[in-house]
């Protein structure tokens, strides 16, 4: 599982050019999924995002959680994260999960981040053509693979 975390100012979603997500201060979250994932790495994952310390304290030191400043969250589902590149010119999407796998890990990524932050998620819709607009706060933009625990 891979994701991307952004530290906004805002962001949201736009699906039919309807905004189906909107938040102010907080993260968003693109969350890739593939076929090796599993609950394990959602816990991981979710508990490293809620607690990851990217948000200025009294110092402006980088230094507070999205969960120490009541921020907010948007989860975007995002199988280009598992983008091969290695040959050629035109990315393979091969390791990124079906659907049939990919929806039900994802849900249950959202599940479990709403446990760790004890407050709704906000999201796109999976497989959805969305438009998203965000203001990186920063920017801070960080990159986790559950694969990869470094």
């Amino acid at each position: 599982m891979k994701a991307v975390i952004q530290r906004v100012s805002q962001s949201s979603v736009t699906i039919n050019n309807e905004i189906v997500a909107q938040i102010q201060q907080g993260l968003l979250v693109l969350v890739g999924i593939e076929d090796a994932d599993n609950q394990e790495d959602i816990n991981w994952l979710t508990s490293k995002i809620a607690n990851i310390r990217i948000f200025e304290d009294e110092n402006h030191v980088m230094n507070l959680s999205v969960k120490d400043i009541d921020g907010e969250m948007i989860v975007v589902s995002q199988f280009t994260l598992h983008a091969l590149t290695k040959k050629g010119n035109r990315p393979s999407y091969i390791k990124a999960s079906k659907p049939e796998i990919a929806i039900p890990l994802y849900e249950s990524f959202i599940q479990q981040m709403e446990i760790e932050l004890g407050k709704k998620v906000q999201t796109g819709q999976f497989g959805a053509d969305m438009k998203v607009g965000l203001v990186n706060d920063g920017p801070v933009t960080i990159i986790i693979d559950t694969k990869n625990k470094e």
